[in-house]
């Protein structure tokens, strides 16, 4: 569950008319503070970045799927989105494993939310999006 101040964020963002993403970013921040902190590491920044944009769809944020990439990452992305709109009831994950996820990330490293490899990671975002046009 994403903390209070967080939703607020978010919320607050949408209110001034914001665009959906800047409003999942204060996920995606939050995220990264946990990683930093040490409650549990992401074995990518990518998938750190992930994880956030998950957590605002899911916190109602109407941040659209993706359109291109995996057709699993798709699904997952469609799911959360219709669960934050009030058009999809939550799974019911098992405690088990809810637990196993938590164990799983807690192994991972802390080093994918440093300044490096944050910074690297928005670089080859960039690079990607240059070479669209």
């Amino acid at each position: 569950m994403p903390e209070q101040r967080t939703l607020e964020r978010a919320r607050e963002d949408l209110r001034e008319g914001k665009a959906p993403s800047t409003a999942a970013g204060e996920f995606v921040r939050e995220e990264m503070e946990h990683i930093r902190k040490g409650k549990h590491g992401a074995r990518s920044t990518k998938q750190a970045i992930a994880i956030g944009l998950s957590k605002a769809r899911r916190s109602g944020v109407p941040l659209k799927p993706p359109t291109s990439g995996k057709r699993k990452t798709q699904q997952s992305a469609r799911r959360a989105y219709q669960v934050g709109q009030g058009k999809r009831k939550p799974r019911s994950r098992s405690a088990k494993r809810s637990r196993a996820v938590k164990r799983a990330l807690k192994r991972e490293p802390r080093s994918s939310a440093s300044r490096r490899s944050l910074s690297r990671q928005a670089r080859s975002a960039s690079r990607r999006r240059r070479s669209r046009r």
